[in-house]
């Protein structure tokens, strides 16, 4: 019998898939929402908000490798989506910003799931808008009435999202303007009025690598959150293209 809290790692067959384009939506000034469907997702697994996959986008070097986390997906009905953060000038926002109807996309993986069982007391995410996709699955998969809290770091109110959920969420967004540098700073001082509710919770930090590490580091050595049940990951790193890692090791 399986540990209450414990965290399973499954891995899934490595498969490269076609998608096509099926509906676009503007979910935010700065969040483009991407309908896929495709056959090939027949046998399509995702079993957790953290997962990720790889998206190759054309250039004429040949593809643009990046991880983004599958929103939602339906085997039954073979769609999948992803939900883009519009915050640099790159392929993968490009290609975003001029997706159309019936456009083709390569996809790799997810290469496996860390599965997070859904027996904690309570849940606070953290991240900023690269983390929101992942955050938003969560909350939307979370248990009927189990507290969640989200602190998330965002550009104006206009940036601020609604998920449809059975768990007692609560959220917190913190606009920060222009200026994403401090980031970190921001949300560590938001955190300082973070009530933990009753037993066990679990701390999950999705965005930008620093604020990522800093929230961690928070957690376990002032906190002193156990550090099983905190788990961060650096989406992007300020100054890099791609520099998707895992923090928890």
């Amino acid at each position: 019998m399986n540990a209450r809290h414990e965290i399973t790692l499954v891995r899934h067959e490595l498969k490269r898939r076609t998608l096509t384009v099926s509906r676009v939506e503007a979910i935010t000034p700065l969040m483009r929402r991407i309908h896929f469907a495709s056959d090939d997702l027949a046998d399509f697994e995702s079993l957790s908000p953290d997962d990720h996959v790889k998206l190759f986008f054309p250039s004429a070097d040949g593809p643009v490798m990046r991880d983004y986390t599958p929103r939602a997906y339906s085997d039954q009905q073979r769609t999948l989506t992803i939900d883009f953060a519009l915050h640099d000038a790159g392929h993968a926002t490009q290609w975003a910003v001029n997706a159309q109807l019936g456009q083709t996309l390569q996809i790799g993986g997810p290469r496996g799931s860390k599965v997070v069982p859904d027996d904690f007391d309570w849940y606070l995410l953290v991240g900023d808008e690269s983390g929101l996709p992942a955050i938003g699955r969560r909350v939307e998969e979370l248990r009927e009435g189990v507290p969640v809290i989200t602190v998330v770091c965002i550009a104006r109110a206009a940036e601020q999202q609604q998920f449809s959920t059975r768990a007692a969420w609560k959220p917190v967004w913190i606009e920060r303007g222009t200026d994403s540098e401090r980031d970190a700073e921001r949300v560590l001082a938001a955190l300082t009025d973070f009530v933990a509710p009753p037993g066990d919770g679990f701390v999950r930090v999705a965005g930008e690598a620093s604020l990522a590490k800093a929230v961690r580091t928070y957690f376990i050595e002032q906190r002193e959150h156990p550090r099983a049940w905190v788990r961060a990951s650096g989406y992007w790193q300020r100054g890099k293209s791609d520099a998707h890692a895992e923090l928890d090791e």
